[in-house]
């Protein structure tokens, strides 16, 4: 999975070509590490068909706070360059993330 950063967001996100899912996760969210493994998962299965990205908004604050992302853990489309989807906090399950991916293949 590609870990992008305020650096890299916008050229590997926002300006992408294909359609591409963003793991928004902070240091210490227990939720998100526990998600981890799913979002893998999926990005075994699916990562031909969407590009799989992860973001640390610890170390990007002011990034995840202008992408609207104000509780964690955040699994996010993008669609040429916009976000149009997106999962939230307990709503972020494995279930939900496949069917919501499954919609943009």
């Amino acid at each position: 999975m590609l870990v992008v950063d305020k650096e890299s967001f916008e050229t590997e996100v926002l300006k992408a070509q294909e359609t591409v899912l963003v793991d928004f996760f902070g240091d210490g969210c227990e939720p998100c590490k526990a998600l981890l493994p799913y979002i893998e998962a999926l990005e075994e299965a699916y990562g031909d068909k969407i590009k799989f990205t992860k973001l640390n908004t610890t170390a990007a604050r002011r990034l995840a706070i202008g992408q609207k992302i104000l509780g964690l853990p955040v699994i996010a489309i993008y669609k040429d360059g916009v976000k149009v989807e997106e999962l939230i906090k307990e709503a972020a399950t494995p279930e939900n993330v496949e069917q919501m991916l499954k919609k943009y293949i």
